[in-house]
């Protein structure tokens, strides 16, 4: 059984309404590394992320991943794709193990999408992904590395207990040298300060000035 009742995105559907999407759905579980979908792959389900961290990524011409995002459930995945009826603009694939509920698109669209609360829920949905990408071009054109640095840890004040050192690179389109250099950095200035377990904040508010 789904139990898509307990999705805020759907959590406003009525149980004869959650029966028929139920319907529709399927779940999917995957291990971690496991691919989710492949660049130019042409998309025929809405993905809703349930449990687990998805990377979006591009792969370069010399092989190498270039991170574009990291999703954690819940949340849409992809669904821009889906909805314009064009292939998936890069590759996804989980960091860790994760489950997802594939959406049978035409079937949802014809049903649920005259539905105002489905409607504004993706709306909604589609409106944080556009923020992402002005996030994105804002971390990675608009500023240097060290205004990026302290954007990010302003901005996802968790990452350094959630993430990799690497990880948080490959977020910031950065080497883990240059990020390491730039820790370091924070460190002296009395922003940041290394444990037995890594770094913590110490000045949020010390970080803020040096990418406003």
């Amino acid at each position: 059984m789904i139990d898509l009742q307990q999705c805020y995105f759907f959590e406003k559907l009525n149980s004869d309404e959650i029966r028929e999407l139920e319907k529709i759905s399927k779940k999917v579980s995957y291990t971690k590394g496991s691919i989710l979908f492949y660049e130019k792959e042409e998309p025929d389900s809405l993905i809703l992320l349930i449990e687990g961290v998805v990377k979006i990524y591009k792969t370069d011409l010399k092989n190498n991943e270039v991170i574009m995002r990291r999703f954690r459930a819940p949340t849409l995945v992809a669904e821009m794709a889906t909805f314009e009826g064009i292939p998936f603009p890069a590759s996804a694939s989980f960091e860790t193990d994760g489950t997802v509920i594939m959406i049978d698109f035409e079937q949802f669209k014809k049903r649920f999408m005259d539905k105002p609360d489905i409607a504004y829920t993706i709306i909604r949905s589609l409106s944080k992904k556009v923020k992402n990408l002005e996030e994105v071009i804002d971390l990675n054109i608009v500023l240097d590395t060290t205004a990026r640095l302290a954007k990010y840890l302003y901005e996802n004040k968790a990452v350094l207990d959630e993430l990799k050192n690497y990880q948080i690179a490959e977020d910031l389109h950065m080497t883990p040298e240059t990020l390491s250099r730039t820790l370091k950095k924070f460190s002296v200035l009395g922003l940041l300060e290394k444990g037995s377990n890594g770094y913590e904040i110490m000045n949020l508010e010390g970080l803020r000035v040096l990418f406003e």
